[in-house]
């Protein structure tokens, strides 16, 4: 649940404050607004501080004369001996009619405040999509700016992933280390008081405390095991061994089972993405390089579960949900990178 009872909010038809009395159920919470309570959509009330941040009102443009402008303040350069890896924020405040300060955007870096050399892959995700990729390498006590980001799409689920792999290759070194960062919208502007407070420039979390040490994989007597009745296959043949992969799969309930009319949504949805991923998993297996899945229209709740697991798939290069003369919107078709 996006709020607590005890909350302030905003209604955003009639821009009045209040606060949360209760929780109704997972869409509706009970509001209170100048002694009045009455029940509310989620999507009808926000938080205030995003309203004071990003409601902007216009103004004439001030002159400014060359010799008045100000140098844009830097980032904080790491210091030596704090050792590891951080994510830095510098918001870039502008001006309301008021004269009060709003946050237009954030510059970000990414901080190496170790002895070591690393390269990384950089993703931001915002509202579940990609919004910003990078590659490149970070060196030692060096600070890298990687973009600017707009202060309202940090209110949208931002999920920032680093993934970060060692320059000089270590065999006692794990391959890769993978850090994500959720931000949630109270932290941040807890996080902007605070630097306002301290009249710092910027705020930064730690992804990368120390590199971690390559993990052995256990070791398995496989002749134990064929001695105790148990068929061990060749890994190098275990194709031989799947079930045959599908090109389309039609996941309508209909063509999975017979009996079907006294199932209820629930367990409907529960059989089709469990036959989802029996298919996909072997669509993997066998190094397709594309996959269709039927899901149908309907009230499209299947295909936004599909949709919602294949972007945490790394095999997954793309998927689209477009027309097509032989299944309309209904199928989502997926191309794999290996």
């Amino acid at each position: 649940m996006k709020y607590e009872i005890g909350d302030k909010i905003t209604v955003l038809h009639t821009n009045e404050d209040g606060k949360v009395i209760d929780i109704i159920n997972e869409q509706m919470v009970m509001i209170e607004v100048k002694g009045v309570r009455f029940p509310a959509y989620l999507d009808q009330i926000d938080y205030p501080y995003f309203k004071m941040f990003t409601e902007k009102r216009k103004e004439e443009k001030k002159k400014i004369f060359i010799d008045n402008v100000k140098p844009e303040k830097a980032a904080v350069k790491a210091k030596p001996g704090d050792g590891g890896v951080h994510l830095s924020f510098m918001p870039v405040f502008d001006k309301d009619i008021f004269d009060d300060d709003v946050v237009e955007k954030f510059k970000i870096h990414l901080l190496n405040q170790s002895n070591i050399h690393y390269n990384f892959k950089y993703n931001l995700y915002v509202g579940g999509q990609s919004n910003f990729e990078l590659i490149n390498t970070i060196l030692p006590m060096q600070d890298f700016y990687l973009h600017d980001v707009k202060f309202e799409d940090l209110s949208d689920n931002p999920r920032f992933s680093v993934e970060f792999s060692l320059a000089v290759p270590d065999k006692k070194k794990a391959p890769f280390y993978e850090a994500t960062l959720k931000i949630k919208g109270k932290q941040l502007f807890k996080r902007i008081e605070e630097i306002q407070l301290k009249n710092e420039p910027t705020f930064s979390y730690l992804l990368l405390d120390q590199y971690p040490d390559k993990v052995d994989e256990e070791k398995v007597d496989l002749s134990r095991l064929g001695n105790a009745g148990f068929r061990v296959y060749d890994a190098g043949r275990i194709k031989e061994h799947l079930a045959a992969p599908r090109s389309v799969v039609d996941l309508h309930i209909e063509k999975l089972t017979d009996s079907w009319k006294h199932l209820s949504n629930f367990e409907i949805l529960s059989i089709q993405l469990r036959e989802f991923e029996k298919f996909y998993e072997l669509a993997v297996a066998h190094h397709q390089s594309s996959l269709i899945i039927i899901h149908g229209v309907g009230a499209g709740k299947l295909r936004d579960e599909i949709h919602d697991i294949l972007r945490t798939k790394k095999e997954v290069k793309s998927f689209v949900n477009q027309y097509t003369a032989a299944y309309g919107y209904g199928a989502t078709e997926i191309y794999f990178d290996y």
